[in-house]
């Protein structure tokens, strides 16, 4: 009898071991897991503007020539475009303080695709003026050693130009009128002449309103 129960035995533990081998049951080790890993989430979807390779928000620009600046400013910043200025076209160095007395003659940069971080800079003159063949203000020339000719132009293009310790005054050429609002009036005569060499002396123009002649 004692044969019998061992060969029984032994046959039990052969099954196991083969049920075993053809289900191998997992095991972990330490800082692992038996749970099989889960599918990785899709990417969230992407809101707002679009973004380039880099990472930065573009938007397109629209073109706001020949628009009212107070709408332009507003179709940009719509756009998404906020980093806004403005100048004057004709170069006379007026602030468009009432952005809805001007109209826009041009634009930088031009309409298309831009980052939204660009800033837009609008030419523009008032409702009842013509916009220029070309941008007269988008930059002031700074004078250098020496005296640059500026007839024609605003006493306030002027004083932009002219070094910050130079004196400077002016004197209607037609009446005994006050030169109030510098950007009204343009040079008829400089003292000193184009091309002298400016060593700190005054300045002194006569001047005419715009629209008016030089006698």
């Amino acid at each position: 009898m004692l044969n019998v129960r061992r060969t029984t035995t032994a046959a039990v533990l052969l099954a196991a071991a083969a049920l075993a081998a053809c289900n191998p049951t997992p095991t972990t080790t330490a800082g692992s897991s038996s749970v099989p890993p889960t599918a990785a989430p899709p990417p969230a979807a992407q809101t707002g503007a679009p973004t380039s390779a880099a990472g930065t928000k573009t938007a397109e620009l629209p073109n706001f020539v020949g628009m009212g600046l107070q709408a332009a400013q507003d179709k940009a910043q719509s756009a998404g475009f906020y980093a806004l200025k403005s100048h004057d076209a004709l170069g006379r160095s007026r602030s468009q303080i009432l952005d809805r007395d001007w109209k826009v003659c041009g634009q930088n940069p031009a309409a298309g695709r831009l980052p939204t971080s660009t800033t837009v800079d609008m030419a523009a003159v008032k409702l009842d003026e013509q916009c220029p063949a070309a941008d007269q203000g988008a930059a002031t020339p700074q004078a250098g050693s020496s005296m640059p000719d500026v007839k024609g132009k605003s006493v306030a293009a002027v004083r932009d130009m002219l070094p910050r310790n130079v004196s400077l005054s002016s004197k209607d050429a037609l009446q005994s009128r006050m030169v109030v609002v510098e950007s009204n009036w343009q040079v008829c005569v400089q003292d000193p002449a184009a091309g002298a060499a400016l060593n700190g002396q005054p300045v002194m123009l006569k001047v005419v309103k715009f629209g008016e002649a030089c006698p």
